[in-house]
Formats: structure tokens, sequence, C-alpha cells
């Protein structure tokens, strides 16, 4: 039989290697607690001023993001600003056009309206109603003009027959053959009217009237003294000739 030797278990072998791998962990574990120990300030500030880099860098690409959109916003707004304006030009400008076109084709009838008056043949029932055609006209902004005297004008009148007469100075309308119509600046129908000017020479013989006038004391006068003897050259010619008295 085999000896046990005494004070030795077979079941304590175990624990006493058990033992020793518990104490060496927990060596290391101080041995690398101790490191981040003494470093632990400096790596907590470090970590902080990168995070502070970061979130600047975020916060300045927040910052030219929200510029570009604000600078898209406002374009849009204007040329949103300029659609609405350019769509309420051309309404206006279609509109004026359509009035326009239906102003053109109604002017015959006021002509013949405005001969009818002259002739006195605008009576009873016909009188009314063309005095309501002339009153919405003028409610959709219908002006006449073209009125006799008044200069030529080719911008707004046309001339349909010529004339001289010596009373004018420029070239006038003296006859309104049809007149003109338009609607605010824009003429739908130019005044149709016969013109005069000034005569050819009138001006040139009212400018020989008026001419300088002689100057008194001319020779002239001095002429027609000497011819009648009453002036003194006429005195001494006729005292020589008559001769003196005689004497003794």
């Amino acid at each position: 039989m085999t000896e046990e030797t005494p004070g030795f278990d077979e079941h304590d072998e175990p624990a006493d290697v058990s033992d020793g791998a518990a104490s060496k962990k927990a060596a290391d574990a101080a041995d690398s607690a101790e490191p981040s120990t003494s470093e632990g300030p400096a790596g907590r500030a470090g970590d902080a001023s990168a995070q502070n880099v970061g979130l600047t860098a975020e916060l300045d690409q927040v910052r030219t993001a929200l510029a570009e959109r604000t600078a898209d916003l406002q374009r849009l707004q204007a040329e949103y600003q300029n659609y609405r304006r350019r769509v309420e030009r051309d309404r206006i400008a279609v509109k004026e056009v359509a009035v326009a076109n239906l102003l053109s084709e109604l002017l015959p009838v006021l002509d013949d309206i405005g001969r009818a008056r002259e002739h006195g043949e605008l009576l009873g029932g016909f009188k009314s109603v063309a005095e309501s055609l002339e009153t919405v006209a003028a409610k959709m902004g219908l002006q006449q003009f073209g009125k006799e005297g008044e200069p030529f004008d080719p911008t707004i009148h046309e001339a349909l027959m010529h004339s001289y007469a010596p009373d004018v100075t420029e070239t006038t309308c003296v006859a309104i053959l049809q007149p003109g119509y338009r609607i605010g600046e824009r003429t739908i129908r130019p005044a149709r009217v016969a013109v005069a000017e000034p005569q050819p020479g009138a001006q040139s013989v009212k400018d020989g009237a008026d001419g300088p006038e002689q100057p008194e004391g001319s020779d002239a006068g001095d002429g027609a003294d000497t011819a009648d003897g009453t002036g003194e050259g006429g005195k001494d010619a006729k005292s020589k000739d008559s001769g003196g008295p005689d004497e003794g």
C-alpha cells in the first residue's frame, strides 16, 4: 500500500490553482486601471473638444443650407410676383384690344347718328336709341375728337382735302369730314379733315407792305419846291431872270 503524505488532500490542489489565477487577474486589472486613472481628465477634455468641433461643423452646414433655401424662396417669390404683374398687364391689354375691336365696328353707326343729328333727323324713338348707344360707348372709354380751327397734327388727323387760305398762319383744320375716336391714349381712328395752309406769297407781300418809311426832308420834297419856284433855289432863279429895278 502506498503511504499517504500527512496533510495532503487531492481535492485541495485545484482550489490552490484557482486562487492563484484569481489573484493574477486582480493584479492585471489594478495595473490597467492605474494608467486610465492618471490620463482620465486629459482624455475627457480631448473628447469634449472633438465633439465641439463636430457640432460647429454641423451648425455651419445647417446655416449654409438655410441660407440657400432662403435665397431659393426669395427668388421663387420674386418670380411669382413678376408673373402676377405680367398676367395682370396682359389681362388689361387683352381687355383693351377686345373693347377697341368692338367699338371699331360701331363707328359707322355713330357716324350715321352724327349725320342724322346734323340734318335734324334724330327724332322720336330713334333719338333715344342713339343717345343710349352713345352713352354706352362713352362708358366703355370711347372719346371723340377733332374740331375746326385746331392745328393739323398728323398723328391724330388724316388730311383728305388741301387748300390755301390768307387768314391762317399755319396748317389748320378748316373742316371735319369725319370725327376721330380714341380709347385712353390709343387712337382707333384718326379724324378725317380738310386742311388749309397760308398763301405762298402772302407772307412776303405782307413783309413788303410793312417796309421802312421814307425819311423826312427827302430829295423828292426839295425837287418839288424847286420846280414850283417856292424853294430857295427857285426864288434865286426867278430874281435873276426878272432882273432888278432900273436905277436912275
